[in-house]
């Protein structure tokens, strides 16, 4: 038979094994669903990334219809996002000078 002592040593032993045994229910689930939320964080900047290249395309092309058409709706509605351009247009081509023929006699 045991002690009273050790009746109270075994009692407060199992008690601290069974507070333990919740902490680390507790502890598990919550390492369970940050590592859910960080998977879906991942998730989200890989899928961004790889629209990326789309984006730019995107907004090269209405930059470069807005400055074309000189549609300034189409500007402010860029500039309201935080993009700007400026419109420098190519200098008219000029034909090469020709060559001088030659005179046959």
């Amino acid at each position: 038979m045991l002690k009273k002592w050790q009746f109270w040593l075994a009692m407060g032993a199992s008690v601290l094994a069974c507070l333990l045994v919740l902490a680390n229910m507790v502890l598990f689930t919550q390492n369970r669903a940050t590592q859910q939320s960080i998977v879906t964080r991942q998730q989200y900047i890989q899928q961004s990334v790889q629209l990326e290249a789309l984006y730019q395309q995107l907004v090269k092309g209405a930059a470069e219809l807005a400055a074309r058409n000189k549609d300034d709706q189409l500007r402010s509605l860029l500039n309201a996002q935080g993009i700007t351009f400026s419109f420098n247009p190519a200098p008219p081509a000029v034909a090469p000078p020709s060559a001088p023929t030659p005179n046959k006699k």
